[in-house]
């Protein structure tokens, strides 16, 4: 068959576009989107059957118009499926990142459908008629559970920290410990961040002991603010001290400077009444004297994407209106979430129960084992003869630099390879799992596969789906 024969039994556009197969998504998408598909796998056939590439087929122009409809269709399916995918986070990490960090509770998510969908007074009074105050309702509440005079919220408490730095310390010296120049995830880093804030850094103490009269010794008519940073994400043990926030904030207020406390990860409850390891407060620290404190909504708060900034109410004015807060200030629908989040906090009684975070970071041991023992007979039975699974004791960890070096007790389906397997079996059923409708995303640790069923809720769509194994 010649190039010339071949090409000829290319069906046209035309032809493709008047089959059956593709009336629904010429419904669902309009003409023009799968016109231009269409053209697109017409383009690949005829560089498949050049002379350039010697292709040759067999197939009619019915069975290749066929062909191309049902490469349209994967390809528009593909194109349209939604760019954020629920999955299983079997990973032991609660807090996990890269799977968008804290689950929302329901209020939450009402709310942000609710804005999403509605008009709403974010910046309007309804009593006045006039402009609004969007940090309005949100302030309020912060106040009355941290006990700050004022505050504001941005997109991230990353920006929480360059926005305060650059209102308050602009040109000017910030002191900090050694100790305490952290680095948190994707490179950001305190020093760097100083830098973009447009203020100088200015170390005091040595990485391992922090004194007081370091922080004295440094003071100068250049300072302008004292940093202290609560190192979340690593623990310094051994011949260690540091200076407490009562204690920095004394020599703050003699030098005439504020003091920011940068909390990270942040709580504004006392998470040892639930039975976790104790981290500190926002609350706590105001009481401790920090002038201004940032801390994340997403996080230990539980809460959507944000950084929140609370303290006094004369430098929260100001970082108000610094024109960089317009830059970093949140949407309707992040900021209808936190206000439900925050809502929540208002009755800490309840928030084992109704917040998700603290849900699976309370679920008890038993709880979760009897999970893992109710589900191992359906994982044993679809991983079939090639791998052994079986109920293993396992530490789960917060996650998102929240305390680091406290683990919970879990428990975890453990999934190794049989007799004559090896690591690359195992990755690839890794890798199926990740392809199921709804990912399954676990650990692998010293060539076993952990599945920590702590934030595990819906066992039978789990179990539903494990036969595409």
């Amino acid at each position: 068959m010649t190039e010339q024969v071949r090409l000829s039994i290319i069906p046209s556009v035309d032809l493709v576009l008047g089959l059956s197969a593709l009336e629904g998504v010429l419904q669902n998408l309009g003409r023009e989107p799968v016109k231009i598909a269409v053209r697109n796998e017409i383009q690949k056939l005829r560089i498949e059957l050049s002379g350039q590439t010697g292709g040759s087929t067999d197939e009619t122009r019915e069975q290749l118009a066929d062909r191309i409809a049902e490469a349209v269709l994967h390809t528009l399916k593909s194109a349209s499926a939604p760019l954020l995918r629920p999955v299983f986070n079997l990973t032991g990490t609660v807090i996990h990142t890269n799977l968008g960090r804290s689950r929302l509770p329901d209020e939450a998510v009402a709310a942000m459908a609710t804005a999403a969908g509605e008009a709403v007074d974010l910046e309007f009074n309804l009593e006045s008629g006039s402009r609004g105050d969007r940090d309005s309702q949100l302030e309020k509440l912060l106040c009355e559970l941290t006990g700050a005079e004022a505050a504001t919220v941005v997109n991230n408490n990353a920006a929480a920290v360059v926005l305060s730095l650059n209102t308050l310390a602009q040109d000017r010296e910030v002191l900090i410990s050694r100790g305490e120049l952290v680095e948190i995830g994707g490179a950001f880093r305190i020093p760097e961040v100083m830098v973009s804030a447009g203020c100088r850094l200015k170390e005091v103490g040595t990485t391992n002991r922090t004194h007081a009269r370091d922080y004295e010794s440094g003071l100068s008519e250049r300072a302008a603010l004292i940093m202290k940073v609560h190192t979340s994400n690593y623990r310094i043990q051994g011949f260690t001290a540091a200076v407490s926030e009562s204690e920095l904030a004394s020599i703050a207020e003699a030098a005439g400077i504020p003091l920011i406390s940068d909390l990270g990860s942040g709580s504004l409850v006392d998470l040892s009444r639930f039975g976790l390891p104790a981290e500190p407060t926002v609350r706590a620290t105001i009481e401790s004297g920090a002038d201004v404190v940032t801390f994340s909504g997403d996080k230990l708060l539980g809460g959507p994407q944000s950084g929140i900034i609370v303290g006094r109410a004369d430098l929260i004015a100001r970082i108000k209106s610094n024109p960089l807060k317009r830059a970093m200030r949140v949407d309707k629908t992040i900021l209808a979430a936190l206000l439900a989040v925050l809502q929540l906090h208002r009755d800490p009684e309840i928030l084992k129960t109704r917040l998700p975070l603290l849900v699976d970071l309370c679920r008890s041991e038993d709880d979760i084992r009897l999970a893992v023992e109710r589900v191992l007979p359906v994982v044993r039975e679809a991983l079939g003869s090639a791998f052994e699974a079986s109920c293993i004791a396992c530490k789960s960890q917060i996650g998102s630099g929240a305390l680091p070096m406290e683990m919970i007790p879990s428990y975890a389906l453990a999934i190794r390879p049989a007799m004559g397997g090896g690591e690359a079996q195992l990755s690839e059923l890794t890798a199926r799992l990740r392809s199921l409708e709804k990912p399954v995303i676990g650990r692998l640790s010293d060539g076993v596969l952990l599945l920590d069923l702590r934030c595990l809720r819906d066992e039978q769509g789990f179990c539903e789906q494990l036969s595409q194994v």
